[in-house]
C-alpha cells in the first residue's frame, strides 16, 4: 500500500514539474525580456483587456503604451495611446524607428492617436517638420 502511494506521489510531482516548466517557457513576459536582450521587435499586449498597458521592445529599448478607451461615433474603442519610454537610452534611434513603432501600433489600434512622452515628443515634432519638403 505504501509503495502505491509513493508511486502516485512521484507521478504527481512529475506532472507538477512538467506543468510549471511549460508555463515558464510560454510565458509572454519571458518572451519580451528575451526579445529585448536580443534587440528584436516584440509586441506584448492583451487586446481584450483595455485596462492593461502594452509593451513593445525594439532595438533593446522597452516602451510602454497606456490605452485609453473612449466613445467613438459607433462604439467604444481605443482612441488614444500614450507611449512611455522605460529607459532613457535613445542613442542611435532615428525618426524612422519611431515611425515603425507607430505603424505597428496603428495595425492593432487603427482609431487611436499616439502621444509620446517628453523627450520623444519634441524629437518627433522637429523631425517631422524637417522631413517635409519645402516648396
Amino acid at each position: 500500500m505504501l509503495v502505491i502511494l509513493f508511486r502516485i506521489l512521484i507521478i504527481l510531482t512529475i506532472i507538477v514539474i512538467a506543468y510549471s516548466l511549460v508555463k515558464y517557457i510560454v510565458k509572454p513576459e519571458r518572451k519580451l525580456t528575451k526579445a529585448q536582450e536580443k534587440r528584436e521587435f516584440y509586441f506584448l499586449d492583451e487586446e481584450e483587456n483595455v485596462r492593461k498597458n502594452f509593451f513593445i521592445t525594439y532595438k533593446g529599448l522597452l516602451f510602454e503604451g497606456e490605452k485609453y478607451l473612449e466613445a467613438t461615433a459607433d462604439s467604444f474603442d481605443i482612441t488614444r495611446i500614450h507611449m512611455l519610454l522605460d529607459q532613457h537610452s535613445l542613442k542611435g534611434f532615428r525618426y524612422e524607428d519611431f515611425h515603425f513603432l507607430e505603424e505597428e501600433i496603428r495595425i492593432r489600434y487603427p482609431k487611436a492617436t499616439i502621444e509620446w512622452s517628453k523627450p520623444v515628443k519634441e524629437f518627433m515634432k522637429s523631425s517631422s517638420t524637417s522631413a517635409q519638403p519645402t516648396t
